[in-house]
C-alpha cells in the first residue's frame, strides 16, 4: 500500500523550517561590543565584521533560491508520497545546518576547510533538491503545466548550484579570494538560461 500525505501540511512545514533557517542567519551577526567600539569607532568595529555580513547576504540569497525552488517544485504535486517526503526531509535537514556552517565559514573567513565546509553544506542541499524535482517528474509525469520543457528548465536551475559549489571548493585550493565569488556564477547561469528560453519563446510566438 503507497501511504499519501497531505501536500499542504508538509508544504507548510517546509515554509517554516525555511523561514526559521534564514532568521538565524542574522542571529549570527553579534553586535560590536560597546567598548570595542568606544576604542577603535564604529566604523572599524563594522569592518571586522564584513566577513560575517559575506556570509549572511550569500546564505540568505542563496536559501532563497532554494526556498523559490521548493515553492514551484511543490505546484506540480499532487500528493506526497513516503520517499517524496523523506527526500524533503533531508533536504530540510541540511537547510537547518546552513546557520551554522554560515557561522562556522563567516567567523574563520581566511581558512579553506570552513569554506570547504560551507559549500559542501550547500551542495548537498542542491543535490536534493535536484533529486525532487527529478522524482515529482517521474511520480507526476508530464501534464499541460508540467510539460518535458518546464521539466527540463527546473532540472537545469536544481543542478546548476551543485556543479557550482563543487567548482568553488576546487577553487578554493587554486585561488581561496575567487571561490569566495565563485557562487555568482549560480545567477549568471540562470539568468542568461532565462533570457535563452525568453528569446526563443518571442521567436516561436511569432
Amino acid at each position: 500500500m503507497i501511504h499519501k500525505f497531505p501536500t499542504d501540511r508538509i508544504v507548510y512545514f517546509s515554509d517554516a523550517v525555511f523561514a526559521i533557517a534564514i532568521t538565524l542567519l542574522i542571529i549570527e551577526l553579534k553586535v560590536p561590543p560597546r567598548e570595542e567600539i568606544q576604542h577603535f569607532g564604529t566604523w572599524v568595529a563594522i569592518k571586522e565584521m564584513i566577513p560575517d555580513f559575506v556570509g549572511f547576504f550569500v546564505s540568505f540569497l542563496v536559501t532563497a533560491l532554494y526556498w523559490r525552488s521548493h515553492l514551484t517544485h511543490s505546484h506540480f504535486i499532487k500528493n506526497f508520497d513516503s520517499k517524496l517526503v523523506w527526500l524533503n526531509i533531508w533536504l530540510l535537514m541540511f537547510v537547518v545546518i546552513l546557520p551554522f556552517s554560515t557561522a562556522f565559514y563567516s567567523q574563520n573567513f581566511s581558512f579553506n576547510g570552513p569554506f570547504v565546509f560551507y559549500c559542501a553544506n550547500l551542495a548537498i542541499i542542491a543535490f536534493f533538491s535536484y533529486w525532487s524535482i527529478q522524482y515529482i517528474v517521474k511520480k507526476e509525469g508530464y501534464s499541460e503545466t508540467l510539460t518535458r520543457e518546464v521539466a527540463e528548465k527546473l532540472k537545469f536551475r536544481a543542478i546548476t548550484p551543485v556543479f557550482v559549489w563543487l567548482l568553488s571548493i576546487a577553487v578554493a585550493f587554486i585561488d581561496p579570494l575567487t571561490s569566495r565569488f565563485t557562487f555568482l556564477l549560480i545567477f549568471i547561469i540562470q539568468g542568461f538560461a532565462d533570457w535563452r528560453q525568453k528569446k526563443k519563446s518571442i521567436r516561436l510566438s511569432k
